[in-house]
């Protein structure tokens, strides 16, 4: 696939997912960089690896670069033409941001776009509330495989709206400032109180809260305000309450975590990560929760959640369990991969 299907796909992603100022971004990038016959131009169309979304990504590390340069105030006319939804000319903002910022948007797009969307949490809080349920009083150490700056580590922190408005999360605070809206499709778990030891996870390449924070905003579509809100809020409870993310292969860092002593049970999940993984890790990964499995018991349990693309309408919700007696496995439902709406409809496999 070349530069330009890449960012048409994205442009019609972008829709999908609810933003047009984004899309209309992405295909007012086409039009320019098809003129453009300098350094931005003959990087991305000599592209020397895969620029398609589902792999280099390019086009969001366009996208990345032009947003970047509106939260920096460093393009006034490009951020008014973001501020009217792209009804203004937009390809002769794009085209100057180009043009004039040149420099920056090479640098931009040496770096694989990082998203750290904290309104999955509420998947991973709806899961909390469904283990916290089965395995009542168990405590978790909490283990995530693909991070980037473990703001979902924090998801303890958070309040989730269920159909009776928000309710507490693990830790029991209904007022945090970073309080998750989803739109419910079938019934909501009810609340329950998951007790949570450690967290903990692990990325390739993580991100620094403190010091990355600007970079994870820019990669945040720009229209979808309710997401920058989100991510202000997760990174102000993240000052407050820095996550520890190692940098490591996910399998290598897994089978190292899983092989140590359990005081407590183990909760190890991730989403929209695994597409990510090569598939040898993926595969390590298998045989590592297999093989921790086999040797809990029921005071040290060891349960999986992982919110993963599976081809389907958003991603597919899955949980296995694992507790001295017959591995069993859910599948959970669906959610949008922003969390938007997620559709919780429980089925033991």
């Amino acid at each position: 696939m070349g530069w330009q299907e890449a960012l048409a796909q994205q442009a019609r992603a972008c829709r999908a997912l609810g933003s047009g100022l984004t899309a209309r971004v992405c295909e007012a990038l086409t039009r320019v960089i098809a003129a453009d016959q300098g350094p931005v131009g003959r990087r991305v169309k000599a592209w020397p690896g895969d620029p398609r979304p589902a792999a280099d990504s390019l086009p969001l590390r366009l996208c990345g670069a032009l947003h970047a340069l509106v939260l920096s105030e460093a393009a006034p006319e490009l951020a008014r033409a973001y501020a009217t939804g792209g009804a203004a000319d937009l390809d002769r903002e794009v085209c100057q941001a180009v043009q004039m910022h040149g420099s920056h948007i090479l640098d931009w797009i040496e770096h694989a776009p990082q998203t750290n969307e904290v309104g999955r949490s509420a998947v991973l809080i709806a899961g909390a509330w469904f283990v916290a349920g089965l395995l009542p009083g168990v405590r978790f150490d909490l283990l995530e495989l693909g991070a980037s700056a473990g703001l979902n580590l924090n998801f303890p922190r958070y309040s989730l709206a269920d159909e009776d408005g928000f309710q507490p999360t693990l830790a029991g605070d209904p007022g945090s400032d970073l309080r998750l809206r989803p739109i419910w499709r079938g019934s909501p778990p009810p609340p329950a109180a998951l007790p949570v030891g450690a967290a903990r996870g692990v990325d390739l390449h993580p991100l620094d809260p403190a010091r990355d924070g600007f970079r994870l905003m820019a990669y945040v579509w720009a229209d979808q305000q309710d997401r920058l809100a989100r991510l202000r809020a997760a990174l102000a409870i993240a000052a407050a309450h820095p996550p520890q993310v190692d940098r490591a292969d996910a399998a290598d860092w897994l089978e190292a975590r899983l092989a140590e002593p359990a005081p407590h049970g183990r909760l190890v999940y991730h989403t929209v990560a695994a597409q990510y993984f090569p598939s040898a890790t993926r595969a390590r990964i298998e045989t590592a929760l297999n093989r921790a499995g086999a040797q809990v018991d029921a005071a040290r349990p060891l349960a999986h959640l992982a919110m993963e693309n599976d081809g389907g309408d958003g991603a597919g919700l899955r949980l296995r369990l694992w507790d001295g007696t017959r591995p069993r496995a859910w599948d959970l439902g669906r959610a949008d991969f922003h969390a938007r709406w997620i559709d919780w409809r429980p089925r033991e496999n």
